[in-house]
C-alpha cells in the first residue's frame, strides 16, 4: 500500500464512521452502533472501499488502549475496592460458564471426545475463546449514558479486567496441555508479579505525579507525561508479562484517577479518541468481517456459537450478581454488559491458530459474534437503563 492511500483509507473510516455515528444516535441508538455499521459497509463484506490493513489495525489498537486509559481516569477508586470481591466471583462465573457450555457445544457438533483427543483440546479452545470479555464497547455505551461512574459500570468494569486475566491462565493451560513446552504455572507467576509491580510502581508514579501536578498545576505536560505513562505501562503488560495491553492502560488511569487534574487529563486525551482513535477501532470490527467461506454447516454453528456465547455471560455473570445480592435489573445489566467479545477474543483465537487448535474456517464465528455482541449490548444496554431509569443503577437489595 502507497502512503498517500492510508490518507484515503483515513478520510473514507473518519468521515462514514461519524456520519453513521450521528445517524444511529438520531435512531435513539447508541453511536458506536453506528460506527460499527460504517466499518462493514466500507468493508471487504459489502461496498471494499477500505481493506483491513496494519496500519488500521494498529491506529484501532491505540483507540482501544486510550479508552481504557480514559475509564480508569474516570474511575472511583473506593467503588472499585468496594466490589473487587464481588467483580471477582462474577468474573469466575463469566468464565468458567462459557468454558464449560463452549466446550459441549463443539462436542454436540462433532463428538465427544476422550481428555487428551485432538478434538477434546479443538473443543477446550473453543469454550476458551467463549471465555474472553472486551468491555471496550461496553464502556462507550456506559459514557455514552452517563452510567460509567455507578456502582453497576463500575463493577463491569472490574469484573472484566479480572476475567480477561483469567482468560489468558485459561488460554495457557490449555494450550499447555497440548504442548510439553507451555508452562501454565510461569503464567500464573508473571500475572501475580505483574499485579505486584503494578501497586507499588503505581504508588511510586503516583507520588510523582503529585509532585508534577503541584509544580505545573493544568498545564499541558501532564496530560503528555500521563498519556506516555499509559503506553508504557501497556507496553511492559503486553510484552513482559502476557497480559493484554488495555489491562495494562486501565491501571495506568487507576493510578492517576486521584489526581486533583485527572479530569483535565481525560479531556485532553479524549480529543485524540474521539476524533480519531475511537473512531477507528470501532470502524474496524466491521472492517475484519467477510463471508465468503460461509456454509451451510459453519452457518448453523456460527449461529449457535453466538447465541451460547452471548447466554453463558448472561447466565454466569448475571447469576453471580444475583448471589451477590444485586437486584434482578442491575443484574441482567452486569450480564449483559460482560458479554460484549472484541480484541482478547481475537488475540486468543488468534493463538489457536498458531497452536492449531482450531482451523481459519471457525474464525468466522468469533467475527460474528464480535460483530453482533458489539452491535446488540449497546442497544439492549440503553433499552434496559431507559425502562430503568427511576432506579439507581448502583442498588442493592
Amino acid at each position: 500500500m502507497e502512503a498517500y492511500e492510508v490518507l484515503r483509507d483515513l478520510a473514507i473510516i473518519i468521515f462514514t464512521a461519524k456520519f453513521f455515528g450521528v445517524l444511529a444516535r438520531k435512531c435513539k441508538a447508541p453511536q458506536v452502533v453506528g460506527q460499527i455499521v460504517a466499518g462493514l459497509l466500507i468493508g471487504p463484506c459489502v461496498l471494499g472501499w477500505v481493506a483491513p490493513s496494519d496500519f488500521i489495525t494498529h491506529m484501532a489498537e491505540i483507540g482501544v488502549v486510550l479508552l481504557m486509559f480514559e475509564v480508569g481516569l474516570e474511575t472511583d477508586l473506593k467503588e472499585l475496592v468496594k466490589t473487587g470481591p464481588i467483580a471477582l466471583l462474577i468474573a469466575c462465573a463469566g468464565v468458567f460458564i462459557p468454558l464449560a457450555l463452549g466446550t459441549l457445544l463443539y462436542m454436540g457438533f462433532y463428538g465427544f471426545a476422550p481428555w487428551g483427543d485432538e478434538e477434546f483440546f479443538r473443543a477446550l479452545f473453543i469454550g476458551t475463546i467463549m471465555t474472553a470479555t472486551s468491555v471496550s464497547i461496553t464502556v462507550a455505551a456506559l459514557q455514552e449514558l452517563g452510567k460509567i461512574k455507578g456502582k453497576v459500570g463500575t463493577t463491569i468494569v472490574s469484573a472484566a479486567i479480572i476475567d480477561d486475566v483469567i482468560g489468558i491462565i485459561v488460554l495457557t493451560f490449555v494450550i499447555g496441555f497440548k504442548s510439553p513446552d507451555s508452562h501454565p504455572g510461569m503464567v500464573i507467576l508473571k500475572t501475580i508479579v505483574f499485579f505486584f509491580i503494578a501497586i507499588v510502581g503505581g504508588m511510586v508514579f503516583f507520588k510523582i505525579f503529585l509532585i508534577l501536578d503541584h509544580r505545573y498545576p493544568h498545564t499541558r505536560r501532564i496530560p503528555i507525561v500521563s498519556l506516555a505513562f499509559c503506553f508504557g505501562l501497556s507496553y511492559v503488560a503486553e510484552k513482559y508479562f502476557g497480559i493484554a495491553d488495555i489491562t495494562g492502560a486501565y491501571i495506568a488511569g487507576i493510578v492517576l484517577c486521584n489526581l486533583s487534574d485527572n479530569t483535565y487529563i481525560e479531556r485532553k486525551v479524549d480529543v485524540s479518541s474521539y476524533m480519531l482513535f475511537g473512531p477507528m477501532f470501532f470502524a474496524s470490527i466491521g472492517l475484519k468481517t467477510n463471508f465468503n467461506a460461509m456454509d451451510s454447516t459453519l452457518f448453523l454453528f456460527c449461529i449457535c456459537f453466538v447465541v451460547v456465547a452471548l447466554l453463558a455471560k448472561i447466565i454466569g455473570c448475571g447469576l453471580a450478581a444475583k448471589l451477590c445480592r444485586y437486584n434482578f435489573s442491575d443484574s441482567l445489566k452486569i450480564g449483559v454488559g460482560m458479554m460484549t467479545r472484541g480484541e482478547v477474543a481475537l488475540i486468543v483465537a488468534q493463538k489457536g491458530l498458531a497452536a492449531n487448535l482450531m482451523t481459519s474456517d471457525y474464525f468466522m464465528a468469533v467475527i460474528l459474534l464480535i460483530l453482533f455482541s458489539s452491535i446488540a449490548t449497546p442497544i439492549i444496554l440503553k433499552f434496559l437503563y431507559n425502562k430503568d431509569d427511576k432506579l439507581s443503577p448502583g442498588s442493592i437489595n
